[in-house]
């Protein structure tokens, strides 16, 4: 069901190390310029413009299965995979989704954060704050011994506690070599299921929420997922190593 899972060598180990720490930067300069009045557009050549002039760090995201951009920016209901477009201007009050890939020496990084747009209210600002809370939880499972639905079901847990819904459709997976590896990592689940975590293994762990119901469906685009209800969804995402005794968040 599950499929094996790769455990990292060393090498790669320090080459995903690098790549994450380009990726950790270039998300750090996005979220800072996601302001009112930029297009998703700019954010897109910023992030694509600060990866390439790392030597051999490339857009993980760009081409990978047809999609045309660096950057997913997804806007407001948008639960993952929005294209940047020139006509989609970030207003105040908005949040968006700034998920993105580096590709150094052959091996991907993945990670996100969802970014407060001027003024936000008060109660989408919590939504947001629960929903990176809910990935720190998640962190948390990431250990030796432990099982891939611990941290499925804290993710469920703080997301629900709060009112808040997982988006079950939507997973993290294992990442490296390829952008998606094994295992599927889903949002909602049962502690102690799941195939064991083990020292080596690399996991794009992302909590994405949606305020009221977690039902979405694909956009006329076939490429953005958005909630049903039009209610606000938000997205964080580590790449994260199981060491020998916890965890190494890498990007």
């Amino acid at each position: 069901m599950f499929g094996s899972i790769p455990i990292k060598t060393p090498e790669q180990i320090e080459a995903m190390r690098h790549g994450g720490l380009i990726l950790q930067e270039c998300l750090k300069k996005v979220t800072e310029a996601a302001k009112p009045g930029v297009s998703t557009f700019e954010l897109d050549q910023l992030a694509e413009s600060f990866i390439r002039s790392h030597n051999g760090a490339t857009p993980g995201f760009k081409g990978y299965q047809g999609f045309p951009a660096t950057l997913c920016t997804s806007v407001n209901e948008q639960a993952v995979h929005g294209i940047p477009n020139k006509d989609t201007i970030l207003k105040d009050g908005d949040i968006v989704g700034l998920d993105c890939g580096v590709i150094y020496k052959d091996l991907y990084t993945d990670a996100c954060r969802t970014a407060l747009v001027g003024n936000v209210d008060y109660e989408v600002r919590h939504f947001v704050k629960i929903t990176k809370k809910a990935l720190c939880q998640a962190v948390k499972q990431v250990l030796p011994g432990g099982h891939i639905g611990d941290i499925s079901a804290v993710i469920q847990k703080t997301l629900e506690d709060q009112g808040y819904s997982a988006v079950a459709e939507c997973t993290g997976h294992g990442v490296g070599v390829n952008l998606h590896e094994p295992p599927e990592i889903l949002n909602v689940g049962r502690r102690g299921t799941g195939p064991m975590i083990k020292p080596g293994m690399i996991f794009a762990v992302e909590p994405i929420s949606a305020m009221k119901s977690g039902q979405v469906r694909t956009a006329k685009d076939g490429w953005a997922v958005v909630t049903e209800d039009g209610e606000y969804s938000a997205h964080f995402e580590h790449t994260i190593l199981v060491t020998e005794d916890g965890h190494e968040i890498l990007a």
